[in-house]
């Protein structure tokens, strides 16, 4: 491909392969298995398969193969490995780094699933997990010890939009010989630089801005090919974490209009954040796109998602939801249409309320992830849902 090629180019054209016939949509390989040619041949595979032969779709595919191909690409990495879900590659990158005795150090502000792996999953095999705030990097310091094994955040947390120094982070990390693993999925791939500000695996899931439809599931582990074809491929090609040819086909469609979606959404999710402001119903409007957010400049492109914080609380943010028109009570993101969630009760309900609060999810919190749909259509909604309040 076009090594000068912008990425929104190449995202929709890179990593292709062609059948005979020669088609212009990318072909969907329905099959589990493959044919051999001789018994050497298959003896050969399987001692050690070519960059572009397959032996079973759990260990690859041709149309995963093009998925993997123009993700790993657009996000500047060497290699990626697609799995089922976005926690797939979230569990897989995590147990295919560790083993009984490593340390771990996270940001305390997660994804409820991903808290669990760290949390439950994690300790049962002899892995030591220690948890710092994020945006505190004198906490960062303190924590990676010498022999940590890895670290592992998300660039922008899970509601609350706080934005890590991940370049400041890895630094720490690799000082102390550790592994930085990072979950990009409210930066997306069209914003990302986190390979490059030295993030050594990037897992996303695939479910959200990738599809960008609410279509199907599907998750990515990205990093240099001998961590992700080594130890990640192994281990996920193994316990089955593998996505299907059928989803790859449905994200590669997808991947094709991701800059031109996620540039929209992110443009839409400032103008109402912008709106919001200073609105008698919020205590606080939490967008990284916004000037005043204390993460800007880490992150000044903002992304799709925002958050408000009604000041009366649960009963009021209920009301303003039950209110909406055009956004959806859902619990996805990413998607072509305007989802509303309210964390407290749904992403992140089993945390404790001292944690909750902790990390700023309050009761009124409302998480706002935007979609394709008019501007000013959303904003009309939302003060509308508000004014009922």
């Amino acid at each position: 491909m076009g090594e000068t090629w912008s990425k929104r180019t190449r995202a929709v054209h890179e990593g292709a392969r062609r059948s005979r016939y020669g088609e212009l949509s990318e072909a969907l390989f329905l099959t589990q298995g493959f044919d051999y040619p001789d018994a050497e041949a298959a003896e050969q595979r399987f001692l050690k398969a070519g960059e572009d032969e397959f032996i079973y779709a759990r260990y690859g595919n041709p149309t995963v193969a093009m998925f993997e191909d123009r993700l790993a690409m657009i996000e500047g990495a060497e290699s990626g490995f697609a799995t089922a879900s976005g926690m797939a590659a979230v569990h897989g990158a995590l147990m295919a780094t560790l083993q009984a005795g490593d340390r771990v150090v996270a940001a305390s502000a997660l994804f409820g699933s991903c808290l669990y792996i760290l949390e439950e999953i994690l300790p049962r095999f002899g892995v030591e997990v220690a948890f710092v705030d994020g945006t505190d990097l004198d906490q960062w310091h303190s924590a990676v010890t010498p022999g940590t094994r890895a670290v592992f955040f998300e660039t922008v947390s899970n509601p609350t939009l706080e934005v890590i120094d991940t370049a400041a982070v890895a630094a720490i990390a690799h000082q102390a010989g550790a592994v930085v693993i990072v979950d990009n999925v409210f930066a997306t791939p069209v914003f990302s630089r986190a390979i490059a500000q030295g993030a050594d695996i990037v897992v996303y899931s695939a479910t959200k801005h990738v599809d960008g439809q609410g279509r199907c599931l599907g998750g990515a582990i990205l990093g240099r090919k001998d961590q992700v074809r080594g130890p990640i491929e192994t281990f996920l090609k193994h316990t089955g974490g593998a996505m299907s040819p059928f989803n790859a086909w449905i994200m590669l469609k997808g991947l094709e209009t991701l800059d031109l979606r996620v540039r929209a959404q992110a443009a839409t999710a400032l103008a109402i954040a912008e709106a919001l402001e200073g609105h008698p119903a919020l205590s606080r409007v939490i967008y990284p796109g916004l000037q005043r957010h204390p993460q800007h400049a880490l992150f000044p492109e903002g992304g799709t998602v925002l958050s408000i914080d009604l000041a009366a609380g649960k009963q009021a943010a209920f009301g303003m939801l039950d209110a909406l028109q055009i956004w959806k009570i859902s619990n996805n993101l990413g998607d072509a249409k305007s989802i509303a969630t309210h964390p407290a009760t749904t992403t992140h309900q089993r945390l404790p309320d001292a944690r909750k609060a902790r990390l700023g999810i309050t009761p009124g919190l409302v998480r706002l992830s935007v979609g394709l749909e008019e501007p000013a259509d959303l904003i009309a909604d939302l003060s509308a849902a508000l004014d009922v309040i």
